[in-house]
């Protein structure tokens, strides 16, 4: 697949939602949730991208009814795709602003909300382009200075640390063995970030251990892996990352899409 031969708007997901400017962001959280969206577009009465909403915008903001409206915590986009973009353009140009979510809009001259684009949606039109590149082991691309939590640390501690170092997902490991992974989508779903955050006001209980709110069953595999078994299983089962550990199941490494990405663009 090469640069010229694919536009932005074959594989933008138009069926992406989005929200008014002045609509609540209690409206925008459930939106992110129930949709377990990372970014959600802020457009105007004319459906002109004004923003976005990100799940770690959402999650800073407070659990009580709030209201706030979605003007008052939107970002600006750090970029937009217009439809006739390159794909391969936008892609470098959204791995080098590690975004893995932008905006679609008609032209540079007509800011009209068109959809999403994700990094897997590039994943998803590589898979039978790139076998090539995809056909190498997953060891040749994942990190392996892996960065985990234990099922007995705090919540509130890994809500700070995720916020603080913009981590979507951690593993969860007990005695160097991978039991478990937990994701800003985890914590949104679960509720237990925002009320026991709040907690230092005398709302809520104390926070409450990783293990009440992480998910067991964890998509895994071996270093041995083909990058294009991962690349399908993150666009089959919509996950970002994926832990990878040894035949005796101990964490070793993790892959991302931007792992994938960053292959299949080089």
């Amino acid at each position: 697949m090469r640069g010229g031969c694919l536009r932005v708007k074959e594989i933008t997901n138009e069926k992406h939602p989005f929200i008014y400017e002045d609509e609540l962001a209690t409206k925008a959280r459930a939106i992110i949730r129930d949709f377990a969206l990372r970014i959600l577009p802020v457009v105007d009465g004319n459906k002109k991208v004004l923003g976005i909403v990100s799940r770690g915008d959402i999650m800073a903001i407070s659990s009580s009814v709030s209201p706030i409206r979605v003007k008052g915590i939107m970002t600006n986009p750090k970029h937009v795709a217009a439809l006739e973009d390159d794909v391969f353009s936008v892609i470098k140009e959204m791995i080098r602003l590690d975004e893995w979510y932008i905006p679609v809009v008609n032209s540079p001259q007509d800011e009209t909300y068109k959809g999403v684009l994700g990094l897997e949606n590039f994943i998803e039109a590589s898979i039978k382009t790139s076998s090539e590149k995809l056909a190498k082991p997953v060891s040749e691309i994942m990190s392996k200075n892996v960065e985990a939590c234990s099922p007995e640390d705090e919540v509130d501690n890994i809500w700070r640390l995720m916020q603080t170092k913009s981590f979507a997902g951690l593993p969860v490991v007990k005695k160097d063995r991978l039991v478990g992974i937990v994701t800003q989508k985890d914590l949104l779903e679960s509720g237990a970030m925002l009320p026991t955050f709040e907690s230092a006001k005398g709302r809520f209980r104390a926070s409450s251990k990783i293990s009440s709110i992480m998910r067991t069953e964890v998509i895994a595999v071996e270093s041995s892996a083909k990058i294009s078994e991962v690349a399908k299983i993150m666009v089959s089962k919509n996950i970002g990352r994926i832990p990878v550990k040894d035949e005796k199941g101990r964490l070793i490494g993790i892959v991302d899409r931007e792992d994938v990405v960053r292959l299949l663009v080089r």
